[in-house]
């Protein structure tokens, strides 16, 4: 399958410092690739440098066959790329479906956005049930599915998951993981950084393991859950 979006040699990070030594990645059209890593190893960096919120300083960043890594965050958003970031960043003060508006910015026709609002109420029924309460007095399970929910709205061919698991109850979790699979089955590519790392090893076609910043171990996610070096840091086994 071809690639959707392909990494190569990419290095950002903040002030003088280096958080991405060269790091090349691919993820094929209609897979799963996850990254996982230590806290402080550049995943979420690696999430924002695709998405244009850090810029790239050296390196190549192509998605569907175009070189993206100069573009604004809302020219990637018009592409296809789509973020949901770690913490959820839901608006708190907006209601669930102006959560969901919000996330269709870069569009104009209303008859799609709502039913990709109808869309995101199937995909998360509790969320068509609060639809006019305030983010802010979601659960925490709740504001992330709201967070998804959200990011989906600008219709992205890639979805850049941050973390979707972290803090939240174990039959959330596997509500989320669903719907990731739904997700993918549906045509979507998605990037999942997550620190559950078996459960994205187990859901993923591919992975990659980041250490201070450099790529260390890839393979199938089946080949990294029997890999004895990511058993030992990162399995608990």
């Amino acid at each position: 399958m071809a690639d959707l979006l392909v990494i190569d040699k990419l290095r950002a990070g903040y002030g003088r410092i280096d958080v991405l030594h060269e790091i090349s990645l691919a993820v094929p059209a209609g897979e799963i690739v996850t990254i996982i890593g230590a806290n402080g190893a550049g995943k979420t960096t690696t999430l924002h440098t695709i998405s244009g919120l850090v810029r790239a300083r050296e390196g190549k960043i192509v998605f569907a066959g175009k070189p993206i890594e100069k573009l604004r965050p809302y020219e990637i958003v018009r592409l296809g790329i789509s973020q949901s970031p770690e913490g959820r960043k839901i608006f708190p003060r907006m209601s669930v479906l102006e959560n969901l508006q919000m996330g269709a910015y870069t569009r104009s026709d209303k008859a799609g956005i709502q039913k990709d609002i109808d869309y995101a109420y199937e995909l998360f029924p509790v969320l068509k049930e609060r639809h006019q309460q305030l983010g802010g007095t979601l659960s925490g399970g709740e504001q992330q599915m709201l967070a998804v929910a959200r990011a989906l709205m600008s219709k992205p061919k890639l979805l850049l998951l941050d973390e979707p698991s972290l803090g939240l109850a174990p039959m959330i979790v596997l509500k989320i993981f669903e719907v990731i699979r739904r997700l993918n089955s549906e045509g979507i590519a998605v990037l999942l950084v997550e620190q559950n790392a078996r459960q994205a090893l187990k859901l993923a076609h591919r992975g990659y393991v980041l250490e201070t910043g450099s790529i260390t171990c890839t393979g199938t996610g089946q080949e990294l859950l029997r890999d004895e070096r990511v058993q030992d840091a990162y399995l608990g086994e």
